[in-house]
């Protein structure tokens, strides 16, 4: 079993390095192979230089900022392994969650990290403004897709191989693509598993006040797509046909 770490990253040249030795420090002694790859989506500082200074990361570079949910899919699109997990550049959730994803995947598809569960663990948290936004928002999400998810917006999701031929239906590029992917999975018939992680705000997140009015947006186009049956493609047990 090969797990693929995919790790989106925008003018991330101040935190990349960080992350990347504690990824690494923490994967050094994992019994299961793994790669890690870096996609630099667009940067206009040394974030690639920075990723490449790593032998065992290998990057893929765009040439303009084309979305963190292109990034992902860009990612997906080269990965290796019968597991894929992306994660932040910031490590606001650390590599050690995945080793309780990897106990639970035999019987999912996909899990996803949440922030919003009994055992979370938020260590440091967001300022109230971005924090009640946020919870929002979520209502919002659940009450529009029909999702059953405290948190579908943690940057920390575990997919089986199988489950990802839903990244050939998504179409947002930025901050919807998290609940687009997971009303695509749900409406395949995919098993999802929303399990607590820790989570620690950056200061220097790049989630303003303002991603929260393009998040909106995403979720007004996810509307019609949904209500035009751009999502009813196909059963779960229809994939291989």
């Amino acid at each position: 079993m090969k797990v693929s770490v995919i790790i989106p990253a925008y003018n991330e040249e101040k935190r990349l390095s960080r992350t990347l030795t504690e990824v690494l420090g923490s994967l050094k002694d994992a019994p299961w192979p793994y790669e890690i790859i870096v996609v630099d989506d667009g940067s206009r500082d040394k974030t690639s230089e920075i990723a490449r200074e790593t032998p065992q990361v290998r990057v893929i570079r765009h040439q303009i900022n084309l979305g963190k949910g292109r990034a992902v899919k860009a990612g997906v699109a080269e990965a290796k392994g019968e597991l894929i997990l992306f994660m932040d550049a910031d490590h606001s959730t650390p590599i050690e969650e995945l080793n309780n994803f990897l106990k639970a995947i035999d019987h999912y598809d996909i899990i996803i990290g949440s922030r919003a569960l009994k055992d979370s663990e938020v260590i440091k948290r967001q300022g109230l403004i971005k924090e009640l936004s946020g919870k929002l928002g979520n209502r919002l999400i659940r009450l529009v897709t029909g999702l059953d998810f405290q948190d579908t917006q943690c940057g920390f999701k575990l997919f089986n191989r199988s489950s990802l031929i839903i990244f050939n239906k998504q179409t947002l590029d930025r901050w919807g693509f998290d609940f687009e992917l997971l009303l695509i999975a749900k409406k395949a018939g995919f098993k999802i598993l929303e399990m607590p992680v820790k989570w620690q705000n950056d200061s220097h997140s790049k989630v303003t006040f303002f991603s929260y009015f393009q998040t909106l947006s995403d979720l007004i186009k996810i509307y019609f797509n949904n209500l035009q049956g751009k999502y009813d493609i196909w059963k779960k047990e229809e994939k291989s046909n």
